[in-house]
């Protein structure tokens, strides 16, 4: 009897489902890891418009929802451009406000939806939020 070498078709097939269900784990799992990464954009003009909210009330007695006064275009978009930013005084005497950084882009199929942090440094989505948080703090 003579002894063929190489691989069946059936052996190759495993072989072929075996890359493909690998390559849907680490796309899923690159993707996850895209919204994390994109999401500190958002994070971050969000902190430094609230810095800068807490300057301009040092010194004016009361908040702005003017984001020129920060030295930001309005409408104002995130550094690397992920997040639209909006920012809203309210209150009497425009004593509190609120920034919000909606995501937009690539960005937009992301868990945590909008970003958002007030004069009370109460930041949302929060972390007892299990479905928004499903992939990893939103802050």
């Amino acid at each position: 009897m003579i002894r063929r070498r190489g691989f069946t078709l059936i052996e190759l097939m495993v072989v072929v489902a075996i890359i493909a269900i690998l390559a849907a784990i680490a796309v899923s799992a690159y993707t996850r890891y895209g919204y994390r990464a994109r999401r500190v954009d958002g994070q971050q003009i969000l902190l430094t418009i609230a810095n800068a909210q807490e300057r301009f009330y040092a010194t004016n007695n009361k908040y702005t929802d003017d984001l020129t006064q920060f030295g930001f275009a309005n409408p104002t978009s995130s550094e690397h451009g992920y997040y639209a930013v909006t920012l809203a005084a309210s209150g009497s005497s425009a004593q509190s406000y609120t920034a919000t950084a909606q995501p937009k882009g690539s960005q937009q199929n992301d868990v945590c939806g909008d970003l958002v942090i007030d004069n009370a440094d109460n930041k949302t989505p929060d972390a007892s939020d299990a479905s928004a948080n499903a992939n990893g703090s939103c802050w």
